[in-house]
């Protein structure tokens, strides 16, 4: 191989891990970044990111975010998520579907990714005011319900290495002490359930609860709301929740 086949390997794997870079940051920001706010994550020149987003857009890998004119995960990425997690997706789906019919409310399954809670599928339910994640979303796991139950049903040494000393906050409600949430967690591991109760965005609330497959890999089953359908259907919502979870587990036993 010559310099330049030399060369030309080592830019084609430059331009690979720059652009997983890009999904990467793109994955902890579901509301979309600008070129220039995705520039400054990644570290890298505003035109090398403009060219790398404009052939994730074209393989749609990337798409237009309307909410600041910047760029969010697209299509194909949720497709590509539901393929890797299909067989889960597609044994559990119908469970989802019963629950979400039990309580009129959107269903989410979802399981832990890189140190977050990756959204692999989604019911939705028929409200004009919905509280709703794309597939193959994540989102943070110290102020979600999702994200509060994989974390309970870990070790305790991986729930420490997961979390930093000082935890983000989304909302007025987040919890950004971390033990104050090794202290919540201790309750959620006793209910069983985990509650978001506007911690990552004001006006949703949410309820979760883990289940395991056959291998004991653990997903988390959530039932995510606006916070007026929450408070005081809270005892509803776990029954249900607990119900259909404790079918899923037998279903894998």
């Amino acid at each position: 191989m010559n310099n330049n086949q030399d060369q030309n390997k080592t830019t084609s794997i430059q331009v690979i891990s720059r652009a997983a870079k890009i999904l990467r940051t793109l994955r902890e920001h579901p509301k979309g970044l600008s070129l220039s706010q995705i520039a400054k994550e990644v570290e890298l020149a505003r035109s090398t990111v403009q060219r790398i987003v404009a052939a994730l857009e074209q393989e749609k890998l990337v798409a237009a975010a309307s909410a600041n004119s910047g760029f969010r995960l697209g299509s194909e990425i949720a497709r590509l998520a539901g393929a890797v997690h299909s067989d889960l997706r597609e044994e559990l789906r119908p469970f989802l579907i019963q629950l979400s019919n039990m309580v009129n409310e959107t269903v989410d399954l979802s399981i832990l990714d890189n140190g977050r809670v990756l959204f692999v599928d989604q019911i939705i339910a028929a409200h004009p005011l919905q509280a709703t994640s794309q597939p193959g979303a994540s989102f943070p796991l110290h102020c979600t319900a999702n994200g509060k139950v994989i974390l309970a049903s870990l070790p305790i040494s991986e729930v420490k290495n997961l979390l930093p000393e000082q935890l983000k906050r989304y909302t007025d409600n987040t919890i950004t002490n971390r033990d104050d949430l090794l202290k919540e967690l201790e309750t959620v591991r006793r209910e069983g359930v985990a509650f978001s109760r506007e911690e990552h965005i004001n006006g949703i609330c949410a309820i979760g609860a883990v289940v395991f497959d056959s291998l004991g890999n653990r997903s988390a089953v959530s039932i995510p709301l606006p916070s007026t359908r929450f408070y005081g259907n809270e005892e509803k919502l776990v029954s249900a929740l607990l119900k259909t979870c404790q079918m899923i587990n037998r279903h894998f036993k």
